[in-house]
């Protein structure tokens, strides 16, 4: 007699967290198998990481500790730092420390990016007069500010776009088929890191209510697994599929978790590339995700969740934030005809100051940040990234 074993099947979760789902499971897993919190951390991961990154949100009382407003000195420097990169006549590429000179705010910023590194991992600088810019004008003065926090640009498609617009598309963008990600509809983004070191938001404007930015400690999210589960530890450690959504090939595999220079705790993941998202569906014929997965990924964003600090994210704000050591969120958002929410990104990296990129990372690493300043590209306007297939991102 013959016996089958069954065939693998993706676990019921979806993109958007369901916390009794997420307790009925961690309940029955254990029920299963009542030693999994005894299962030995991986080699070389610790009980437990300190540093001025591990923190909750509780432990921040006033917005003073990580806003840096500008003057009106610094505003006159980035307005001359503005005429000069005009006057060279260069492509938008070449925008840099050298091209955007900033005799005394370049300073603040240089220190300003020890802190992404080396202290809390985020910071916000308030605020850009962003009306007063043409759109071109804006995007030389955001790229120009940043080169000062991280002089590397991540290229975020396939075109060579290091400028991406985080904004909801569901209507102008309709044409172009059903958007598979929840930064460009009024959804909740649950939380997720993006790739690279360094991500920078520019808010051009607000939303009419919601659509509040929410970070939280990878390290305290680590510590509280450890501590607690140190089996979904392990789990997050060794390699995931991640579904390519049509890329070639339809899914990679690495792990979410790594522990780096016997400190730095580094989380990777999006939560879209394990459960589909909307119109973008999990690709069939790839592996599923198992039970022990999915309750790490439920337990990663809802410990997210737990220690996560709540910011004030107005219009002209820039906010900075070390993507390997923090993941982020949003809250749900709506517009209205006077306030349509409106973001620009980009993805920096500073040589001087980068933490060891994880060896199973270094390839998308070296993409990310290869593309010269003459391939660079800044689209002024709202766009859909697209891969190399012309799938969208």
């Amino acid at each position: 007699m013959t016996v089958t074993s069954p065939v693998p099947r993706q676990p019921d979760i979806e993109y958007h967290p369901d916390e009794e789902k997420y307790h009925a499971r961690t309940a029955r897993r254990l029920a299963e198998n009542p030693s999994l919190p005894l299962v030995p951390l991986p080699e070389g991961f610790p009980a437990k990481v300190e540093g001025p990154n591990v923190w909750e949100g509780k432990d921040w009382t006033s917005e003073d500790q990580w806003v840096y407003k500008l003057s009106d000195a610094e505003l006159v420097e980035i307005d001359a730092a503005l005429a000069h990169f005009k006057g060279l006549g260069q492509p938008l590429g070449f925008i840099g420390r050298d091209t955007f000179p900033l005799p005394t705010l370049g300073a603040t910023l240089k220190g300003l990016a020890q802190e992404l590194y080396s202290g809390r991992g985020f910071f916000v600088l308030r605020e850009i007069p962003v009306d007063k810019y043409s759109r071109e004008e804006l995007a030389i003065v955001y790229a120009g500010i940043s080169s000062h926090v991280g002089s590397g640009r991540g290229k975020q498609d396939a075109t060579g776009a290091v400028l991406a617009h985080i904004k909801d598309l569901t209507v102008s963008h309709a044409s172009e088929g059903g958007l598979g990600n929840s930064a460009y509809t009024t959804d909740k983004q649950v939380f997720h890191t993006d790739v690279g070191d360094l991500i920078a938001l520019l808010a051009i404007q607000s939303a009419a209510e919601g659509g509040v930015s929410r970070l939280s400690s990878g390290g305290r999210v680590y510590n509280e697994l450890a501590r607690t589960r140190p089996d979904l530890v392990k789990v997050l450690s060794e390699p995931w599929p991640l579904d390519s959504f049509g890329g070639n090939p339809g899914y990679t595999t690495r792990p979410l978790l790594y522990f780096e220079d016997g400190e730095h705790i580094v989380i990777q993941y999006s939560r879209r590339h394990f459960t589909g998202y909307k119109a973008q569906k999990r690709s069939a014929n790839i592996p599923p995700i198992s039970e022990a997965q999915a309750e790490a990924l439920d337990a990663l964003h809802f410990l997210a969740e737990k220690f996560s600090l709540e910011m004030n994210f107005q219009k002209g704000d820039i906010q900075y934030i070390n993507s390997m050591g923090l993941l982020h969120a949003r809250d749900a958002f709506r517009d209205d005809s006077d306030n349509i929410r409106h973001l620009i990104r980009l993805w920096l990296r500073n040589d001087e100051l980068a933490w060891k990129t994880p060896k199973p990372l270094e390839h998308i690493w070296k993409r990310l940040y290869s593309v010269p300043p003459e391939g660079q590209r800044f689209p002024l306007e709202p766009e859909i990234r697209k891969k190399e297939n012309g799938v969208a991102k």
